[in-house]
């Protein structure tokens, strides 16, 4: 039953068309007299509207906006409140710029922590990310906005990002990759989704009904639009048919023309094309309800301020030298304590309205500064002159505060880490102040984990992410102890990343990308395989203390008591997990399946309750294809990290099932998380069936999917060298500290994504003569390309329908 039928009904053949495309790079198609339409910009932490010409890499001047802490940041919060506050002051500023869509938040699992856009990702923990994800949408929401949980899935790896096979088997698929979106889907109800670039078990995201009809609408209830990535159309026809609603960004009136042409030759239903139209009415009507809004920028600022504070992790505080009593001497140390690493790289990043920085701030909380000393050249370039500064700065101070962290060039939309390492300067900065005698206080920046074996060196260390415009202020909030730390981490931080499962074969440079590690992401590996970790998942310290006992368990859920031991008012966030000791499947020692915060005055205790759901005891048993209980007894653990669990109890489930295993050597391995001895035939076997294989080789033949990366391997000097000249330039940008996202973007899009991507400027039979031409064929292929062009331009210029329908 279709919502807007009258409104469909007075709509042709063509104008339903247009209408699944964008008109622009941001805006939607509008029929005049009879569909308005929508502004859509990113959004993840902050509105990136484009007052110039748009573009999805940021390259060109957006209006300016707050900039809130990144996602990754406000996930150490473990406090729903925190997105939701964020949400409704990004929900203002959008109605404020006649924004009607932010899109984001993005939620994906952080599958490896080199992954490029971790900063943007909530957590390494499909439910932690579905509850805090939940409460953002429910935000960015609260006026009427359209949010967009992006990018739905299994999207873990910025290297071939547009062309790359996620190959998972159906278990890890459900438990560990969907179980985020389900939760923010189910509980904070968006109106919008964004459909992920790559491929899942060789069908793309945004072509996979299973997917976005299936399991999106009918198994978790979504009643909004699915938007692609931009360029992230391969097959219009097919995305339509899937249950994708709008192809971004526009690509002029060719799209339009595809799906008439599906219909008068009976490939596309005119009914399933009505589906996704009255879909996207629906919400194209919803925004309209939209009201204006003005902007206290001030507010607005201190809602950043109060999301950063309550997300900063106090890791280490050796002999309690935080917080500060006010009468040290401080030295002042490291280039961000002035130029402030504050936010991330691409399609998130924000021109900041009022940013902040250590070294500015620092007379508003009474420091009283020694000085400063850069101490480090940001692009990694050794510079023992500010080296000796600091050290020097520091033999005349009481202490050091020192703020340190990835750059700019480490973490970036396009781009994986190389490695977990901090820049060499900087850790040759630490180990010289440390000689001094001094205590040395150490301020991280960045967005994702890295190595830590420097913690040593140093007396505390404060870990703030990318805390946004105001996190500069949030810092010497925690430094002075006017705000109690009760930050956790969402993510685990190894001691070395070969630690981490099948490190060396992340990124992936080959089409397929295999899961390996199965459900053993993160800590689920750590805890199952009994791997030792610097900082695990869930850890935090505070200025206080607690007590945590007197678990109670019954059908509802758990029960147990929490007293703040210590001197100070402080917050405790009480996690629950669940293992199954003599479980029958792989399992991981214990997931996390709920969490709550309290906060206490010193000597104060209260009993608090975390209430069972749907997801507490579940898995995805691959025989029924469904989700299913097993029966029998379980443990659980009330904890204050995944490592230290304060009290457990037993709790008998009798109405399960007992699922039925094979349980051969490659199941053994896998039960045991002993990840090292799984082999590509152990995979296959977790994954069911044979694996796909593509061997990348010079000489070989490229097709529409094949990325410009792999012009490499093109026969035509023509590819080699457009290939070698982009990787020339994205070196170039990272040696400079600014990655430039327009080379980064081009070396990872597949050659069909020139067409997407062009606003109609090149067709995809155009596409296709390249692909021709790189396949050695360089003289008929340019015919064919010039030939195409000239063809292509005639037929734009007789879309007239297109134009008369009110292209913006």
């Amino acid at each position: 039953m279709l919502k807007n039928k009258e409104q469909i009904e007075k709509l042709t053949l063509q104008e339903k068309a247009a209408l699944t495309a964008g008109s622009s790079e941001w805006e939607t198609y509008e029929v005049k007299g009879k569909v308005g339409k929508i502004f859509l910009a990113d959004g993840p932490f902050g509105l990136r509207k484009q007052s110039g010409a748009g573009d999805h890499l940021g390259l060109n001047a957006s209006e300016p906006a707050t900039c809130f802490p990144s996602t990754a940041t406000m996930a150490n919060s473990w406090d729903p409140e925190v997105p939701q506050e964020v949400g409704e002051a990004l929900g203002i500023e959008a109605a404020a710029l006649k924004v009607n869509q932010v899109l984001g938040p993005a939620l994906n699992v952080k599958r490896n922590p080199r992954g490029g856009r971790s900063f943007e990702y909530f957590s390494e923990d499909p439910y932690l990310a579905g509850k805090m994800a939940a409460s953002l949408i429910r935000g960015i929401q609260k006026n009427d906005t359209v949010a967009t949980p992006k990018h739905l899935a299994v999207n873990s790896q910025e290297t071939r990002r547009m062309a790359s096979n996620s190959v998972v088997d159906e278990r890890t698929l459900r438990e560990i990759y969907l179980t985020n979106f389900e939760i923010a889907v189910k509980e904070g109800k968006p109106k919008s989704i964004m459909s992920s670039y790559n491929l899942i078990n060789g069908t793309y995201a945004n072509e996979n009904k299973k997917l976005l009809d299936n399991i999106l609408r009918k198994e978790w209830g979504f009643d909004g639009y699915v938007v692609t990535d931009w360029g992230g159309d391969n097959d219009h026809t097919a995305g339509i048919k899937a249950g994708s609603n709008l192809e971004m960004p526009g690509v002029g009136s060719l799209a339009a023309q595809e799906i008439v042409e599906a219909v008068k030759t009976g490939k596309l239903s005119e009914n399933v094309l009505d589906r996704r139209v009255d879909e996207l009415l629906t919400v194209i009507n919803y925004s309209s309800k939209q009201k204006p809004a003005k902007v206290d920028w001030k507010y607005q600022h201190e809602i950043a301020r109060d999301a950063a504070k309550r997300s900063i992790v106090l890791l280490k505080n050796e002999d309690h030298v935080l917080p500060l009593t006010g009468k040290e001497k401080v030295a002042l140390i490291g280039d961000f304590a002035k130029n402030p690493r504050y936010q991330g790289a691409g399609s998130s990043i924000i021109n900041s309205k009022h940013l902040e920085n250590l070294f500015d701030t620092a007379k508003d909380y009474g420091i009283n500064l020694a000085g400063y000393a850069q101490g480090y050249d940001r692009l990694g370039k050794i510079n023992e002159k500010l080296v000796d500064e600091a050290v020097n700065l520091l033999k005349h101070s009481d202490l050091a505060i020192v703020n340190i962290g990835l750059t700019e060039s480490a973490e970036s939309e396009g781009l994986d880490r190389s490695n977990l390492q901090l820049p060499k300067n900087q850790l040759d900065l630490i180990k010289r102040l440390s000689t001094t005698g001094k205590k040395v206080i150490v301020v991280l920046s960045g967005g994702a984990a890295v190595e830590m074996m420097w913690q040593t060196q140093v007396d505390a260390i404060v870990h703030e992410y990318l805390g946004g415009e105001a996190g500069a202020s949030a810092v010497w909030e925690v430094l002075t102890g006017k705000y109690n730390p009760s930050g956790r981490l969402s993510e685990t931080y190894p001691l070395q990343e070969n630690d981490i499962p099948f490190n060396n074969e992340f990124p992936q440079s080959n089409p397929n990308v295999y899961y390996k590690e199965g459900i053993f992401v993160g800590y689920r590996y750590y805890t199952t395989a009994g791997i030792e970790t610097q900082y695990p998942f869930g850890y935090g310290l505070s200025y206080t203390k607690f007590k945590l006992d007197n678990l109670q368990v019954s059908q509802a859920g758990i029960t147990v008591d929490v007293e703040n031991i210590g001197q100070v008012k402080g917050k405790e966030t009480v996690q629950l997990y669940v293992g199954k000791e003599d479980s029958t499947i792989i399992r991981a020692a214990r997931e996390l399946k709920g969490f709550k915060q309290v906060e206490l005055n010193p000597g104060e205790k209260k009993t608090i309750s975390i209430a069972f759901d749907d997801k507490t005891f579940r898995f995805f048993d691959v025989n029924s294809h469904d989700w299913q209980v097993e029966k029998g007894t379980y443990q659980i653990m009330i904890a204050k990290n995944v490592n230290d669990i304060c009290c457990q109890a037993e709790y008998e489930i009798s109405n399960g099932i007992i699922p039925q295993v094979k349980e051969t050597d490659s199941y053994k391995r896998y039960k045991a998380a002993d990840l090292h001895s799984i082999s590509e035939r152990d995979f296959e076997e977790l994954y069911g069936k044979s694996l796909p294989k593509v061997k990348m080789k010079p000489g070989m033949d490229l097709n529409y999917e094949s990325t410009l990366s792999d012009l490499i391997y093109s026969r035509s000097w023509l590819g080699r060298m457009i290939a070698k000249w982009l990787k020339k330039k994205i070196n170039q940008s990272l040696a400079n500290g600014k990655p430039n996202l327009n080379f980064l973007f081009n070396y990872n899009m597949p050659i069909r994504a020139i067409f997407k991507m062009t606003n109609g400027l090149v067709s995809q039979k155009m596409a296709e003569d390249l692909v021709f031409l790189f396949n050695g064929h360089f003289w008929r292929g340019s015919g064919r390309l010039i030939r195409d062009y000239f063809a292509n331009r005639k037929n734009i210029k007789n879309a007239s329908w297109y134009k008369d329908g009110g292209k913006v």
